[in-house]
């Protein structure tokens, strides 16, 4: 089973950018926890990031050809990407959005998700940990599916 993490603009900033909310991990020690959870729960995954919507739009395509899901932090383009909303819709893939922060307890514009009503899940608000929680719930819903 092979899961795609996409990660949207600017977490390719995290460990320097605004540490009280987003912590001091950067995105590689993320990734790298990531890696070692997935072997874990005997799943392969692959890492993405992209500031640019479309290259995000393009790899969400590409994932049907060789992915049985996808973990995304949109960051940003959560509250307004209607094309990454199509595209996660067009693949249909199970999807879990996770968030390293609350986006309910922010800015009122952030509560919003256009994400996150074609995603099998959303997790939000436990740091770093968002990502391991989504991962751990799509493989659990992708094995009941597979199981039924």
């Amino acid at each position: 089973m092979k899961i795609l993490i996409i990660n949207g603009p600017n977490i390719n900033l995290l460990g320097t950018r605004e540490p009280e909310i987003y912590g001091s991990l950067t995105m590689d020690n993320i990734n790298a926890q990531l890696a070692e959870f997935a072997q874990k729960l005997g799943v392969e995954i692959e890492t993405f990031q992209s500031n640019i919507e479309g290259e995000i739009v393009n790899k969400i395509q590409k994932a049907k050809n060789d992915c049985q899901g996808i973990v995304i932090n949109p960051a940003a383009y959560t509250h307004t990407s209607v094309a990454i909303r199509d595209a996660i819709s067009a693949v249909a893939l199970p999807a879990v959005e996770v968030h390293i922060s609350n986006i309910h307890a922010r800015e009122e514009f952030r509560k919003n998700s256009l994400t996150a009503p074609v995603c099998i899940g959303q997790i939000c608000g436990f740091s770093a940990d968002s990502y391991k929680l989504g991962l751990q719930g799509l493989v659990d819903f992708l094995n009941n599916s597979v199981e039924k």
